[in-house]
C-alpha cells in the first residue's frame, strides 16, 4: 500500500545504483529532497547506497538483463512511492572485441542490458513521469559518440542510447517530459574491472588514460553525478534531446 507521505516528496529510480555513477547520482539526487529507488542486482551494495541517504529509499534487487523482470521495478516503485519524477538509466556493463571476434551472445548480452533494458524502462515510466512532468536521464559513453577500437558492441549499445534519448525527446516534449544524456569518458568505477580487467591492467589503463583525455586526468562519480542531477532537476527546464560529453575532452581528440 502507497504511503501517502511518500507521495508527497518527488521520487527518482536509479538503476546501477550499488556503485559508480549510479551510487554517485542516487546519493546526489536524495540530497535535492527526492526519495529514491534503487535499482541492482547486487542487494549487498544497493543496501551500503541506502546508508548514503538521507531521504526514504526503496531497494529493488533485480538483474535487468532479465528483460521480461525490468518493467517490474517502475511498478513497485510507483506501488512503494506513489509517484514517479526522474529515471536515470545508470546500468550498463563493457566487454572488449570487436566486430570480427565478437560471438553473437556476447554481442546480445551488452546490448540487452545497455540498450534494450533502457528502453523498456523508458517505456514504462511514460505514464508516470506524464503526471509529474518528469525526466530521464541515460548514462551513455564518450564511446556512443566517437568510435573506438576493440569495443564494438559497446560502442553501438550505447550510440543506440544516444539516438533513443533524441527521439524520445522529440517525442516526450508535448507531455512535458525532458529526456537527456550524459556521455562520461573513463570514470574511476568498477565498469571496466567487471568487463575482465584485472587490477594491474587497470592501473596501467588509468594511467594512460591521463594522456588521453586532455584535462589530465579520469573523471570521478561525483562530477558525472551533478550533470545528471543538474538535467533531471528544473535548474535545466529548457534542456531536452541533449548529449552532454563530461570527459576531460575525450571526444575532442583523435584516436591515440
Amino acid at each position: 500500500m502507497t504511503n501517502k507521505n511518500n507521495a508527497s516528496k518527488p521520487c527518482a529510480l536509479v538503476t546501477g545504483a550499488s556503485s559508480g555513477i549510479g551510487r554517485a547520482s542516487a546519493i546526489r539526487l536524495s540530497e535535492e529532497g527526492m526519495n529514491i529507488v534503487l535499482v541492482s542486482r547486487n542487494q549487498k551494495d544497493l543496501e551500503i547506497t541506502a546508508q548514503s541517504i538521507q531521504t526514504k529509499t526503496l531497494i529493488i534487487s533485480a538483474d535487468l538483463e532479465k528483460l521480461d523482470k525490468v518493467q517490474d521495478c517502475v511498478q513497485q516503485a510507483v506501488d512503494h512511492f506513489g509517484r514517479l519524477d526522474v529515471l536515470v538509466n545508470a546500468a550498463g556493463i563493457i566487454g572488449s572485441g570487436t566486430v570480427k571476434s565478437t560471438p553473437f551472445d556476447d554481442w546480445k548480452k551488452m546490448v540487452d542490458l545497455n540498450l534494450h533494458a533502457v528502453f523498456l524502462l523508458m517505456q514504462a515510466v511514460i505514464p508516470h513521469l506524464e503526471k509529474t512532468k518528469g525526466t530521464i536521464v541515460n548514462v551513455s559513453s564518450v564511446t556512443g559518440l566517437r568510435a573506438f577500437p576493440g569495443i564494438a558492441s559497446y560502442c553501438v549499445s550505447k550510440a543506440g542510447v544516444d539516438q533513443l534519448t533524441r527521439c524520445a525527446a522529440l517525442e516526450l516534449a508535448e507531455k512535458g517530459i525532458r529526456v537527456n544524456a550524459v556521455n562520461p569518458g573513463v570514470v574511476r568505477t568498477n565498469l571496466h574491472k567487471r568487463g575482465g580487467m584485472d587490477s594491474e591492467t587497470y592501473t596501467a589503463f588509468v594511467e594512460h588514460s591521463k594522456s588521453t583525455h586532455p584535462l589530465g586526468r579520469i573523471g570521478e562519480p561525483e562530477e558525472v553525478a551533478e550533470l545528471i542531477t543538474f538535467l533531471a532537476t528544473n535548474k535545466s527546464s529548457w534542456i531536452t534531446g541533449t548529449t552532454i560529453s563530461i570527459d576531460g575532452g575525450r571526444a575532442q581528440t583523435c584516436a591515440r
